[in-house]
């Protein structure tokens, strides 16, 4: 008897409840939600020097709330599936509004958009699958350089939109580099986005063939 009342009390002490729905990370993460609304009306207003705070910011409560979670060990599905949705749907939509002046002036094209946007979309519905069938498909340190140099692209050029404007006369002399750096940070962002891509597809076929 004693024995079974130490089996409960072990697998009791082994359930963990689920945190509640507006823990801290999710709030954060709602937060970066409200964030990215208010980029994209920036992004169409033209106030770069608005929309480089804001990004940064948004960025900012990415990797907070992730260190959140894991400081505090708070994990919930609802951050586990929102987290993810708003960083594609940020870095996704300021890729998109921006897709008209980036390409006037040439730094931003059509096919560039399309391999942010359809990675997003094919990565985010086979994960989606996968991990339905009991597989393990977190992002590793490919996806997490694919993130970061998504974000440094964005960067780069809210920064050279606003050279192009009136840019503080002590840093002028960045006008010259800053174009050679953002189309750098974009090619590279494309060149992680497509191997960080064809990273998990590959990981899927071998997930599904030793299933097979």
């Amino acid at each position: 008897m004693p024995q079974a009342a130490e089996e409960r009390r072990s697998t009791a002490t082994t359930i963990r409840p689920e945190p509640p729905v507006l823990n801290v990370p999710n709030q954060l993460t709602l937060a970066r939600f409200v964030l990215a609304l208010v980029l994209f009306g920036l992004i169409a207003l033209e106030y770069w020097g608005w929309c480089l705070i804001v990004f940064c910011v948004a960025a900012f409560t990415d990797w907070l709330d992730g260190y959140i979670a894991r400081l505090h060990n708070i994990t919930s599905t609802l951050g586990r599936n929102l987290d993810p949705l708003v960083d594609k749907l940020l870095m996704c939509g300021c890729y998109i509004f921006l897709l008209p002046l980036g390409t006037k002036q040439g730094w931003l094209m059509p096919w560039m958009v399309t391999v942010v946007v359809g990675r997003e979309m094919v990565i985010t519905s086979l994960r989606s699958y996968m991990e339905s069938a009991g597989a393990r498909f977190g992002a590793d340190w490919l996806g997490k350089l694919k993130m970061g140099l998504q974000c440094a692209a964005v960067i780069a050029i809210f920064l050279e939109l606003i050279s192009q404007g009136t840019w503080p006369e002590a840093l002028g002399f960045a006008r010259g580099w800053l174009p050679w750096l953002r189309d750098g940070l974009i090619y590279a962002m494309l060149a992680s986005t497509l191997l960080s891509g064809l990273q998990y597809l590959w990981r899927a076929a071998l997930l599904y063939r030793e299933s097979a």
